[in-house]
């Protein structure tokens, strides 16, 4: 079989639906023998009989059901594209592709999504994780529609890629109460010669703490590095060292990983970006993404 006669198949299509080929030539407004002629030439290329006689009437061989379910399918998209085009809602769920760098806490992710899934039109969500390179390569080979990352796209960049600036906030700096007794003085003194569990080398987090430590001359002890911001936090909870997260998410934090407060500063900004294939944003659902960042989780 060369290829499939689309033409052949929506006559063999209408045929099963409608229950016969004299149902099927009042629909089609076309002669029954000009209608049987093109599901026999069906037939005859896939190799199969797709219907038996029953009588009067015809009945869906196995292999019939099966390519009536294929047709039913095909057809059904093709409907849905018409619709798409003419800006009518096809009912099925758009699918939005999100790509999620690794050191973006996932509470900050979970709550930028979310506003996505609460839009009228039905919405197929796909996570996907990795570092901010390869997600951005995913976004100029169209495997995602958005990256989430605390780092914008390089200025200039070899990739054709848009930063949207989603919001910024403090850091605050959290720990066991265990880690807590141990520490010395006040904060952020505290911090010199204490174990501390750092994000990987390279993500926008480590570079402004690295920058504050060095400014204020705090030399903690690197416990750890971490290119995973879900898994230091693990590590966090279990008392390895102490460690930053944007203040947007102190609280939930402290709740889920059973730390404390050392300190907040506001001087380190944590900022977030949407980061798309083009200037101005049209995805409905990345639209929404932006716009509930900056109204509800950094007004």
């Amino acid at each position: 079989m060369e290829g499939l006669n689309y033409h052949h198949l929506y006559y063999f299509y209408v045929v099963a639906r409608e229950g016969g080929v004299s149902n099927a030539s009042t629909f089609l407004r076309l002669a029954s023998p000009t209608i049987s002629g093109q599901v026999r030439q069906l037939e005859e290329s896939l190799g199969e009989k797709l219907f038996d006689r029953v009588g009067r009437g015809l009945v869906l061989t196995d292999m019939g059901e099966t390519v009536f379910h294929y047709a039913e399918e095909i057809f059904a998209t093709g409907r849905e594209l018409l619709d798409t085009l003419q800006g009518r809602p096809t009912g099925r769920p758009q699918r939005l592709t999100v790509g999620v760098a690794d050191m973006l806490p996932k509470l900050i992710a979970h709550d930028l999504v979310q506003p996505a899934l609460s839009l009228s039109a039905p919405i197929r969500l796909v996570i996907r994780q990795g570092t901010h390179e390869q997600l951005v390569n995913d976004l100029a080979t169209g495997r995602v529609d958005v990256v989430l990352s605390d780092s914008p796209v390089s200025s200039p960049s070899k990739i054709k890629a848009f930063n949207h600036v989603l919001g910024e906030c403090g850091t605050s700096f959290v720990a066991t109460a265990k880690v807590k007794r141990a520490l010395r003085g006040a904060f952020p003194e505290c911090l010199t010669g204490a174990p501390m569990l750092a994000a990987g080398e390279g993500s926008g987090a480590r570079r402004a703490v690295d920058a504050w430590l060095d400014a204020n001359a705090i030399r903690p002890l690197i416990q750890g590095e971490f290119a995973d911001s879900a898994l230091l936090k693990v590590f966090g909870s279990e008392g390895l060292g102490f460690f930053s997260v944007p203040t947007a998410i102190e609280a939930s934090v402290c709740e889920q990983f059973s730390v404390v407060l050392l300190g907040r500063v506001d001087s380190i900004r944590a900022r977030f970006f949407a980061i798309s294939g083009e200037r101005k944003v049209k995805h409905p659902a990345v639209l929404a993404i932006c716009a509930s960042a900056k109204d509800r989780m950094f007004a």
